[in-house]
């Protein structure tokens, strides 16, 4: 009887797995733990990974390659599965599942539980029985909250152990903030335990984003106040009031009577993933969080997006039961509903949402190009690979550009990219030597042939992109010359029209629009107009040029070296005009002078 196989033992545990939600582990050959997953069906997701006979992702396959035990736990929904997955992950960082990347420690709101609570901002979490509010992507945001909370109410913030022994016992004296205003004195048992707390039970208002309810509270108080004649007392609490209508109308970003939602937004690569969390209490943005994903298993957006929010949803305590997200989502959670917005305020809170992530996924690339270059660089080239249908990566790309004046001085250029960045050292210049007249076709299709020709002689490497600075027609012509030459398919060539930023494939009536704002379309016009730039730079210096020494050489016993011998000295045919004899003959001889003199004379 032959042995079992790892596929027989494998088969064998899925074919025995619930048909339930649940969590599934991978265990490599070490036993050690290296991918947790969900599942709303559990046999069904993991059958997915050993009934392909080749997976997209390569890493997935390396997964696979790696599985020789799996172990799973039923639970009684998705949701559940999602935040079980979720715990396990951050317990035991498993080889191949995403990484939260987020190399900061937010700060937080602290609530300290002890009698007589101080109120104070922290960067560390400690499990005492304590409140935290946060965390905060913004220290501004919360110095914002706090100075709300000095100003409207009179909190301690000594840390003396304010029990009621020691307060009856006298150990403690009234300081210099009671004398100044900003604390009652519970020290010495001059403010009720009761006051004290119900202004902690309005700043738990304050921090959580419900505004409205302490200011309707200051307005009952302000009223009954007033009716009593304690006017300064009325005064003091309209003074709150209009400290925290202030606070709330810069926070409210769109209708407020969209009330306790979650938003979720996403922009996602092929290695990274960017997410931005909101909290939204009547319409006011009371917190935000963007974090960094580094993508193991081309993970989906959905998935993501799921797994961010239950992290999020959790550390924000968070107990809206609507989420609004930037894509769809098919999942369902008990008692939690995902909306994608098309239209109106709550699509105007996606928008801000897709912005702020915008903005941290270039902060990030920018820090991350300062401290390695090579994968900017990297990630360039792989997008523009993905946007052009590339086989290979675009490391050497090379675009061309011709210019003339009305068919006179035609020239071309040719200018480098390696790693996504210029090689100056490697552009070149043309000049067109077999076209007459202003042929632009004609001047691409000999520019191309005398380019390769060249690099195929000398052995030297092709590049893996080319682009031709116009359409069907110098896309057709460059691909002539690589016909000739017999490298048709050995290189991606590619015509970029100028006017709507049309993407020409050879033979291919239908142009490819890429996305404005991608780093593809970027790169491919900067090389355009960098083949521009430098064509024209030399095709005006060769006009001047021409145009300065006919001028000069149309004088009698002025040759070639005593005209360029002036322009060196004078840089202009039009300044030579306006010398004098004397200044003339201080770089050429008297009777030279007198020729150039006699020459400009008789044309007037």
């Amino acid at each position: 009887m032959p042995t079992p196989t790892k596929q027989d033992f494998l088969k064998e545990v899925i074919s025995s797995l619930p048909t339930s939600a649940g969590v599934y582990q991978y265990f490599d050959a070490n036993d050690k733990l290296i991918y947790v997953g969900k599942a709303k069906n559990l046999k069904k997701r993991v059958s997915s990974y050993f009934n392909r006979d080749k997976h997209e992702s390569g890493k997935t396959a390396l997964l696979v390659r790696s599985i020789v035990r799996i172990q799973h736990i039923v639970v009684n929904n998705e949701y559940e599965a999602l935040l079980l997955e979720n715990s396990m992950i951050k317990e035991h960082q498993p080889k191949y599942n995403i990484q939260l990347r987020d190399d900061k420690t937010y700060p937080w709101i602290c609530i300290k539980n002890e009698r007589f609570p101080r109120v104070f901002p922290t960067r560390n979490v400690i499990k005492d029985g304590s409140e935290y509010y946060g965390p905060y992507a913004s220290v501004k945001k919360m110095k914002a909250i706090l100075e709300i909370i000095g100003k409207t109410h009179k909190i301690r913030n000594c840390n003396f152990n304010l029990s009621a022994k020691n307060i009856e016992d006298g150990k403690f004296k009234i300081c210099l903030e009671h004398h100044i205003g900003n604390c009652l004195g519970p020290c010495e048992g001059r403010q009720k335990e009761e006051d004290y707390n119900q202004s902690i039970v309005q700043i738990r208002h304050l921090v959580k984003g419900n505004v409205d309810s302490i200011i309707g509270d200051y307005k009952a108080e302000m009223t009954l106040a007033a009716s009593d004649l304690k006017f300064e007392e009325a005064a003091l609490l309209k003074q709150k009031i209009d400290l925290l209508e202030n606070y709330q109308s810069k926070s409210v970003v769109v209708n407020p009577s969209i009330n306790n939602v979650d938003v979720v937004s996403i922009i996602a690569d092929d290695a990274f993933a960017y997410l931005n969390y909101m909290r939204v209490i009547k319409g006011a943005i009371i917190q935000s969080h963007s974090v960094e994903f580094k993508k193991k298993l081309n993970e989906q957006s959905e998935d993501l997006i799921l797994s961010f929010i239950a992290e999020m949803r959790d550390v924000f305590k968070s107990d809206s039961r609507e989420v609004l997200t930037s894509i769809e989502i098919g999942a369902s959670w008990d008692h939690v509903s995902f909306h994608c917005p098309q239209r109106g305020d709550k699509k105007a809170l996606i928008d801000f949402s897709l912005r702020n992530v915008r903005f941290y996924m270039l902060d990030r690339q920018r820090a991350q190009e300062k401290i390695d270059p090579e994968r900017h660089s990297n990630r360039v080239m792989q997008t523009i690979q993905k946007d052009l249908h590339m086989v290979d990566l675009p490391r050497h790309i090379e675009c061309f550009d011709n210019s003339n004046f009305h068919g006179s001085f035609p020239v071309a250029a040719c200018v480098v990219f390696r790693n996504a960045k210029p090689s100056k050292k490697d552009y070149r210049h043309f000049n067109i030597k077999t076209v007459e007249g202003p042929d632009d076709f004609a001047s691409m299709e000999e520019v191309i042939y005398r380019r390769y020709k060249r690099l195929i002689d000398e052995n030297q490497s092709l590049p893996q992109l080319v682009i031709v600075d116009g359409g069907k027609g110098q896309l057709s012509s460059a691909m002539k010359s690589m016909d000739k030459l017999g490298i048709r398919g050995q290189i991606t060539v590619i015509g970029i029209a100028k006017k709507l930023e049309e993407i020409f494939f050879p033979e291919d009536p239908i142009p490819l629009y890429i996305d404005k704002r991608s780093e593809s379309l970027k790169v491919i016009q900067r090389l355009r107009n960098e083949a521009h730039r430098f064509g024209i730079t030399h095709h005006r210096n060769k006009r001047s040029k021409a145009a300065f020494n006919s001028e000069l050489l149309e004088i009698a016993g002025i040759g070639e070296l005593t005209a360029k011998k002036l322009l060196r000295a004078f840089a202009s045919v039009g300044k030579i005009q306006e010398l004098s004899l004397e200044e003339l003959s201080t770089t050429i001889s008297k009777s030279q002078a007198q020729q150039i003199l006699k020459h400009f004379s008789d044309k007037k």
